[in-house]
């Protein structure tokens, strides 16, 4: 795998841009130490969506990526640094520090931080996944510090452990989408009973991607968003949409058809009739994307993850139509 550049924060929502991590790449020194953020992940947002309107996907069940992962952070000497001062310091009790030293000094079942070893894996820890910050979910990962030999595969029982699979959904909670503003014929304002036409400019609704690693492992996975359909919210019962359940089909990248002279008797393929109109107000018509997601990593041919959805709100004002009397 070829290691991707990291930043420190160096993406903001839809930039599109580069590579970036949570905080700067985490790689080896040569000689088999690591920096302290070896383990953070670096996601390539060069294939990602862009635009001041675009926005994660949300997913359609229940499922979400998870809030915090294992993966390598420290060598068996700077374990040793991390630990000591802590155990030194009598900070956190007699009794908790005994049960750390007899599980990474006397064997039990690591020895002297494994320090044997060193040079032929890592001592793995938790982060907090980005943008997850404060969410309840990142105090998941509880597990005490382990040690991974390299080439192997992290324990079954952690399946917070970085893997392909872990890669891939990670990236799939950096998906951007471009936002879904409909461009309505009428524009803004339209009539009771007369049929509004909505499309979506197809060249902005392509596949996006997000590839995520961890250079030190030499794994990545790459989650691919591709869009399948747009929903028409009218924003009142007093509607009817076309087609009649408000789902208009992605095909050839095409999102509804855009109006053009000569269509005002035609019914559109995507659109909305209302049926009452909105007063002094207007109704908030949302449009919302499903996205079919899909990854591919390292090792594995990869799979489907969870559908996921994004949709934006513009008001439509609907007028009667003024009938003129003679």
């Amino acid at each position: 795998m070829t290691a991707l550049a990291g930043t420190a924060d160096a993406y903001g929502p839809g930039d599109g841009q580069g590579a970036s991590s949570s905080v700067p790449s985490g790689k080896s020194d040569g000689k088999g130490a690591l920096s302290a953020t070896a383990g953070a992940v670096v996601y390539d947002l060069s294939k990602n969506g862009s635009g001041e309107s675009a926005g994660s996907v949300s997913s359609t069940t229940a499922w979400t990526p998870p809030a915090c992962y294992y993966a390598p952070k420290f060598t068996p000497d700077q374990l040793k640094a991390y630990l000591e001062p802590t155990w030194e310091a009598d900070s956190t009790g007699y009794e908790w520090d005994a049960q750390q030293r007899d599980r990474y000094v006397n064997g039990h079942p690591y020895k002297e931080f494994n320090k044997d070893k060193a040079d032929k894996g890592y001592w793995w820890d938790s982060y907090v996944t980005r943008g997850r910050e404060g969410d309840s979910d990142s105090l998941d990962c509880t597990k005490p510090i382990f040690w991974v030999d390299t080439g192997d595969d992290p324990p079954a029982d952690v399946p917070q452990a970085v893997t392909s699979k872990v890669f891939a959904e990670l990236a799939y909670n950096e998906i951007h989408v471009p936002g879904t503003k409909v461009t309505l014929a009428p524009a803004n304002t339209t009539k009771v009973n007369l049929p509004t036409w909505a499309w979506l400019d197809g060249a902005r609704f392509k596949p996006v991607s997000v590839t995520a690693s961890i250079p030190v492992l030499g794994i990545s996975a790459t989650t691919t968003a591709e869009p399948v359909s747009l929903r028409i919210a009218p924003g009142t019962s007093d509607a009817e949409t076309y087609p009649a359940s408000g789902v208009c089909q992605i095909k050839d990248g095409t999102i509804g058809e855009s109006y053009a002279k000569g269509k005002s008797d035609e019914t559109p393929p995507c659109g909305v009739n209302y049926l009452r109109s909105s007063g002094d107000g207007s109704y908030p018509l949302k449009a919302t994307i499903t996205w079919k997601i899909h990854w591919t990593g390292t090792g594995t041919t990869g799979g489907d993850l969870p559908d996921g959805t994004f949709g934006t709100t513009q008001n439509v004002v609907v007028q009667e139509i003024q009938a003129v009397n003679r």
